[in-house]
């Protein structure tokens, strides 16, 4: 049977928060946008803990601020962590970091079934074709571009779609992304095991702090506690590899045990209950989940979110990483389909972007994964820095430019030796001020923006947080030498000397 075949400017593949950011802002530039969503939502996903400029960027250019706040979801002002051997719980704050203080110094906690559903309904709502329950089977490509997909609808009729870009944000475990070529690269450092279920009456931290996500240490690895409302969480247990053979058999009891060998996170669980209904009942594991692909674009193609990468989930990276892809690629997309920049340039600055972001939070957590001062532990010692007989900064960069995987953006370890240095000299400012905090805290705080990439880290979520506030008033610098800058309502990129 042939398949029903149309003609649109852009096909979006997954109805997160990657694919509804992306298909959101293509539309708002009056692009005829479809999105094909393989399951129908509201339905579950994993990652719960969001960042400030995800909720107060991304969230104001979407437009749903005012849905966020109506979702009453829980307030997250940092994070908690009991890491290291002192038993006392440390904070990193929003406000602490200059780049992040004021009144959208804060995230949300959420459960993704309601987040994801207001991206998804706001995106149709601004004129996107939202199709549920549609499973793209095949991308339509030649040697020259990629031309559009094949899927199969609700009611199993096979559909061909022709457009000129497809944007793969299908997600970890879907295949679309094999469509731009390249290889996917597992990482070498964070080769975890993530195991997790929720439960009802946990404690919480004294407020202000309850609605932070609390990471604690312990010997086999970490757990996050995640306070998903008054009563609900989200616990989890990231172990390594060497440990996977504690999971065979009864989960429940693999996640009891590692609960109670996490002295902090099993005192707030004293009290409480496993949910064993519904949604939340089951008892789930993720493996395998740090990665980046070796190419993120190819003509009439680009990968978004999990379809292109993901880092370990310490720092609540996973929607940002997403929300920012699908950002880049509306910016990137639109430039194209006015005719104002070539295809070629546009995804080279996508790609620099992209990469550079996840780049700095992969050595961001490296250097977090390094503050754990219990050494002798088997987690701890596996995620050692392996010295490579270079200089410690040089071994670092090899590590985790991925050189010894062959990923071919991080191949100049001399340069990025270079980026470091420079960068750690604007980093004073924010040294000087955590340097000044309390004892304990700010030891560790010390410490962890003492490390060079912290202002990188923050820059570009600056950059999106000013962006969603202040709108077309925004003026950003290029990010990437000779780059593109963001047009005024930052849908499309401009030449530097443009936006002037």
């Amino acid at each position: 049977m042939s398949a029903n075949i149309e003609n649109v400017d852009v096909v979006v593949v997954g109805g997160g928060p990657g694919g509804s950011t992306a298909a959101t802002l293509l539309a708002k530039r009056g692009h005829r946008v479809v999105l094909l969503e393989k399951e129908t939502f509201p339905r579950y996903q994993i990652g719960e803990s969001l960042l400030p400029s995800t909720v107060h960027g991304i969230g104001r250019m979407l437009g749903v601020t005012a849905q966020l706040e109506e979702a009453s979801f829980m307030v997250k002002r940092g994070g908690s962590f009991r890491w290291g051997t002192n038993p006392v719980p440390w904070n990193f704050l929003f406000a602490v970091a200059p780049e992040l203080s004021g009144p959208t110094s804060y995230a949300y906690q959420v459960e993704r079934m309601k987040f994801d559903e207001i991206l998804l309904r706001n995106a149709a709502a601004c004129g996107v074709d939202v199709r549920e329950n549609s499973s793209v089977t095949e991308v339509i490509g030649d040697d020259e571009r990629v031309r559009g997909v094949r899927y199969t609808s609700a009611d199993g009729v096979l559909h061909e779609i022709q457009a000129t870009f497809v944007v793969d944000a299908s997600g970890n475990r879907s295949r679309i992304h094999q469509g731009v070529g390249g290889s996917r690269i597992y990482s070498d450092f964070f080769q975890n095991i993530a195991l997790f279920g929720y439960f009802e009456g946990g404690k919480r931290l004294p407020a202000p702090d309850s609605g932070n996500i609390l990471c604690a240490a312990f010997d086999e690895g970490w757990m996050w506690y995640i306070p998903l409302s008054d009563t609900l969480t989200s616990v989890g247990a990231v172990i390594s590899r060497e440990h996977a053979a504690k999971l065979q058999g009864d989960q429940e009891q693999a996640l009891l045990g590692f609960v109670d060998r996490c002295e902090i996170v099993k005192g707030f669980l004293s009290d409480a209950t496993r949910v064993t209904e519904g949604t939340y009942g089951e008892i789930r594991t993720r493996k395998d989940y740090s990665y980046t692909n070796s190419t993120f674009h190819r003509p009439g193609m680009v990968l978004v979110g999990d379809a292109a990468c993901f880092i370990d989930p310490v720092f609540s990276t996973g929607v940002h990483l997403a929300t920012y892809a699908g950002l880049l690629a509306a910016r990137s997309i639109n430039s194209v389909l006015d005719g104002s920049l070539p295809e070629d340039r546009v995804f080279e600055e996508f790609e620099g972007r992209y990469r550079r972001e996840y780049r700095v939070f992969y050595e961001f957590l490296s250097a977090f994964y390094d503050m754990q001062s219990n050494e002798e532990s088997y987690f701890w010692k596996a995620r050692k820095v392996t010295n490579f007989n270079a200089t410690d900064l040089e071994a670092f960069v090899s590590l985790v430019g991925g050189v010894h995987s062959g990923e071919q953006a991080f191949t100049n370890a001399d340069q990025l030796v270079g980026e470091f240095r420079e960068s750690s000299g604007a980093l004073a400012d924010a040294v000087e001020r955590t340097g000044s905090m309390q004892t304990e805290s700010g030891e560790r705080m010390h410490h962890l923006f003492g490390t060079p990439v912290v202002r990188e880290v923050m820059q570009e979520m600056n950059n999106i947080q000013v962006r969603g506030v202040q709108g077309a008033s925004a003026r950003e610098l290029p990010l990437l030498e000779g780059g593109l800058v963001p047009a005024g309502d930052g849908l499309s990129w401009v030449a530097a000397e443009e936006a002037k």
